[in-house]
C-alpha cells in the first residue's frame, strides 16, 4: 500500500504534420524548416552549429532514476528512467544493480502501480504529451500488457486496495469534462463502475481504501488554496464531505484511513499558515487533532506502512526536505537525520514493512533512489544515474539570498526568497533568470543539468526566484498574486533587477528571463515591463492572453484556472485579464524572444504561443519559434529536449553575450 498522495503530472501521421509545418503564420517571410523526422518546426531559428552539439553532448546524457515501487517478494525495486528517448519502466534487483527495461513503448510510462499480493502493475501512457492518459495492465513476467480503460477519455490517480482486488481511479469518461472516480473489480471482469460523479469542474480522485473496503477516500480540489475530503460508502454510493467548505476555504489533502478504519491522516492550513499532519475521527463530531503544531513548516505528505502502524512524513523547509518517523499510536514523531541534505520524494515501504525506499535529489545528484532499513535507520543507494561523465563535484551550488520588494510587511520591505548559481570567478556574470510555473510552484535547490550547462557554457549566473504565489512559504505568500494582484509577482522581477544591479559580480546590462507555462506568461509580462533591461527572452509553453487561454484550455481544467486567475466569464475580472495579457500590450516588448511550444499541449494551447509570435512579427520584432509537434506540456523526448538546449544555448550566445 502506498499513501503517497501524488496527483501536486494522439500522434499525428507524418503527413499531416508534414501539411502543418508549411502553413504561414504570418504575412511576413518566415524561414521554416523541421528536424527530427519532422516532428519539430523550427522557424527563424538559424542552424545550429554542430560544436554546439558536440559541447552540449555530455550534459544531454544526464539521467535520472525515480522509484515505481517494490516486487511482490520485496527484493527488487522497479524504478523509472530513460535509456533511449523516453524513460521506460525497469527493474533493479540489488543496490548497484543492473537495471533491466521492461517496457519498451515509444511514449513515456506515467503513473505506476503494482497490484498488492501480486507482481501484475498497473500503468499510465498517454500519445503525443496529449495527457489523455490510458490504463495498462502489465506482466513483468512475460512483457505482456492490454489496456483496461476505453482508449478515449482521460484517466489518472490509479490506487489500489490493499488486498488488490480493487483499482480506484479518475477518469473523464462518462462526459469527457467531469473527473469521477471509477472502481475496477478484479474478480468480477473489466467493466468499471462510477463510484463518485463529479458534481462540478474541480479535481476528484481516489486516495485510499478503508480496511475491509467498505469506505474510499476521496480528494476534492478546487484551487491550492481551497481543497475539501470526502468518505464514500462503497456499498451505498453515499458520499460525506469531512473536510473543508465553502464558508472556510482551506487546504485540506487527505493522505489515508487509520488502522482501524475509523479515522483519517490528512494536512491542513485551516488553522495555521503552513500545511500541518492532522488526524480526524471521521465517525462523529470530533474537531480535527492538530499532529505536527510545533513545526514551522508545511507537511508535503504521509506514507503508512502496509500495517498502518508506522508512517514518515516529509516538511519542506525552505525548499530543502526533512523526513520524519510517525507513529500512529500515539502522534509522536522524530527526524530522519541519516538523509542527504537536498530533495525527497516517492517514498514507499516494502511489502514486509522493514525498508522504506526513497527518492533524493540535490544540486550534485541527479534522482536516485535510496532504501533505509526502517529498524536500524541504515541507508543504502540502490541506483546510480549517470551524469554524462561530468564531475559532480564542480557543480555550482546554489546560494539562498532574499531579496527586498516593492511592499511591506509590518515594519520592513517584504523579502522574495530566490536560489543563485554562481559561475566561478569575480564576473561581473550574464544573468539568467528562471521562472517557476505553477503559479503555486516552488523552486527547489535540486539537480540540474541545463544551470550546470549555462554556467559552464555560457559564463552565467542563474537567480531561481520564488516570487509571491510560490507555495512553501505559508498561505498568505501563497495568495498574493490571485486575481487582481496578478501582475504584483511582476513587479517582484523588477525588484530582483533592481537586487542584480547592485550586486558587483552580477552584469545587469547583460540578463535574459526563461520560464515555462506560467513561467512563460511571467517571461512575455516581464518583456512587456522590463525590455529596457533585458536583453533576451525565452517563453516555453506560457500564457499569452489569459482570457484565450482559459476558453481554450481542456474543459476538464478550467474550472481548476480559474480561482487562480480569476473568472473570465465575469466582465469586470474579463477586463482586468485582458489589461494585463502580454498579447495585448505586445507594443511594449522590445527584447528578442524565443517562443518554445508542445502542438498537443492541454494545458496552454499551441494557439497561445501562435498569437504571440504572429503578433511580434507583425511588429517586426526579433522571434524565434520553435514547436514540436508530437509533444504536449514540455518535451519529454530526448532528441527534442536536445534540440531545445541546443537552441537556446545558441539564441543566448546570440542575445545574451552579444
Amino acid at each position: 500500500m502506498n499513501n503517497v498522495f501524488r496527483w501536486l503530472a494522439p500522434l499525428v501521421a507524418l503527413a499531416a504534420l508534414q501539411a502543418l509545418a508549411i502553413q504561414p503564420t504570418s504575412a511576413q517571410d518566415v524561414d521554416r524548416r523541421t528536424a527530427n523526422s519532422g516532428n519539430v518546426v523550427l522557424e527563424d531559428v538559424p542552424e545550429i552549429p554542430a560544436e554546439i552539439g558536440q559541447a552540449l553532448e555530455r550534459y544531454q546524457n544526464v539521467r535520472s532514476a525515480g522509484l515505481a515501487g517494490w516486487s511482490a517478494d520485496g527484493e527488487s525495486i522497479y524504478i523509472e528512467t530513460r535509456f533511449a528517448e523516453v524513460s521506460q519502466l525497469h527493474r533493479v534487483d540489488e543496490p548497484g544493480g543492473m537495471r533491466r527495461q521492461l517496457t519498451w513503448f515509444d511514449e513515456p510510462i506515467g503513473q505506476v502501480a503494482r497490484r498488492p499480493g501480486h507482481e501484475t502493475i498497473a500503468f499510465t501512457m498517454d500519445e503525443g504529451g496529449s495527457e489523455f492518459s490510458q490504463i495498462y495492465l502489465f506482466d513483468p513476467a512475460d512483457g505482456s500488457h492490454r489496456m483496461i480503460s476505453d482508449g478515449e477519455s482521460r484517466n489518472g490517480a490509479l490506487q489500489w486496495s490493499d488486498d488488490g482486488r480493487f483499482l480506484a481511479f479518475q477518469s473523464t469518461r462518462r462526459n469527457g469534462r467531469s473527473n469521477d472516480v471509477w472502481m475496477f473489480d478484479m474478480e468480477s471482469g473489466m467493466e468499471p463502475k462510477l463510484v463518485l460523479e463529479a458534481p462540478d469542474g474541480s479535481w476528484w480522485g481516489p486516495v485510499d481504501f478503508a480496511p475491509g473496503n467498505d469506505r474510499l477516500l476521496v480528494q476534492q480540489y478546487i484551487s491550492i488554496n481551497d481543497s475539501r475530503i470526502h468518505v464514500v460508502d462503497l456499498k451505498s454510493g453515499d458520499s460525506e464531505r469531512v473536510a473543508g467548505s465553502d464558508e472556510n476555504p482551506a487546504r485540506n489533502l487527505a493522505y489515508a484511513f487509520s488502522a482501524d478504519g475509523s479515522g483519517i491522516y490528512f494536512g491542513t492550513d485551516a488553522g495555521s499558515e503552513f500545511n500541518q499532519l492532522a488526524y480526524l475521527d471521521v465517525g462523529g463530531d470530533a474537531e480535527p487533532e492538530i499532529i505536527t503544531g510545533d513545526i514551522d513548516w508545511s507537511v508535503d505528505g504521509l506514507t503508512l506502512n502496509h500495517a498502518r502502524d508506522a508512517g514518515a512524513f516529509a516538511t519542506n523547509e525552505g525548499g530543502i526536505t526533512r523526513m520524519y518517523r510517525f507513529d500512529p499510536a500515539d502522534g509522536s514523531y522524530n527526524a530522519i537525520d541519516q538523509l542527504p541534505q537536498g530533495v525527497v520524494g516517492g517514498a514507499e515501504f516494502s511489502p514486509d514493512d522493514s525498508r522504506l525506499g526513497l527518492v533524493v535529489n540535490n544540486a550534485r545528484s541527479p534522482s536516485d533512489v535510496h532504501v533505509m532499513d526502517w529498524d536500524s535507520g541504515e541507508l543504502t543507494r540502490w541506483t546510480f544515474s549517470e551524469v554524462g561523465g561530468l564531475d559532480p563535484e564542480g557543480f555550482a551550488m546554489p546560494e539562498l539570498v532574499e531579496y527586498p520588494t516593492f511592499d511591506k510587511v509590518g515594519d520592513g520591505q517584504r523579502q522574495i526568497p530566490a536560489f543563485v548559481y554562481r559561475p566561478e570567478g569575480p564576473g561581473p556574470h550574464p544573468v539568467i533568470i528562471s521562472i517557476h510555473g505553477g503559479p503555486e510552484g516552488q523552486s527547489r535547490p535540486t539537480f540540474s543539468s541545463t544551470y550546470q550547462l549555462w554556467i559552464d557554457r555560457l559564463g552565467a549566473a542563474v537567480v531561481v526566484p520564488n516570487v509571491r504565489g510560490s507555495s512553501g512559504y505559508g498561505k498568505t505568500y501563497l495568495q498574493l498574486d490571485n486575481g487582481f494582484r496578478r501582475e504584483d509577482s511582476v513587479r517582484d522581477i523588477g525588484a530582483l533587477l533592481d537586487w542584480i544591479a547592485e550586486q558587483p559580480d552580477l552584469d545587469e546590462n547583460r540578463v535574459a528571463v526563461y520560464g515555462g507555462s506560467y513561467g512563460g506568461y511571467m517571461v512575455l509580462a516581464s518583456a512587456v515591463h522590463y525590455s529596457e533591461r533585458l536583453q533576451a527572452a525565452i517563453d516555453i509553453v506560457g500564457i499569452s492572453n489569459f482570457v484565450t487561454f482559459l476558453e481554450n484550455t481542456q474543459d476538464y481544467r478550467r474550472d481548476l484556472r480559474r480561482p487562480e486567475y480569476g473568472d473570465e466569464r465575469d466582465p469586470e475580472m474579463r477586463a482586468h485579464l485582458q489589461k494585463i495579457s502580454p498579447l495585448n500590450n505586445v507594443r511594449e516588448i522590445d527584447v528578442p524572444m524565443f517562443v518554445v511550444q508542445g502542438q498537443n499541449d492541454p494545458r496552454v494551447p499551441v494557439t497561445e504561443a501562435e498569437q504571440m509570435v504572429a503578433a511580434l512579427r507583425e511588429q517586426g520584432s526579433p522571434v524565434w519559434y520553435m514547436n514540436a509537434l508530437n509533444e504536449g506540456h514540455g518535451y519529454r523526448r530526448k532528441e527534442n529536449r536536445d534540440l531545445f538546449s541546443e537552441a537556446t544555448v545558441l539564441f543566448l550566445e546570440t542575445y545574451l553575450l552579444d
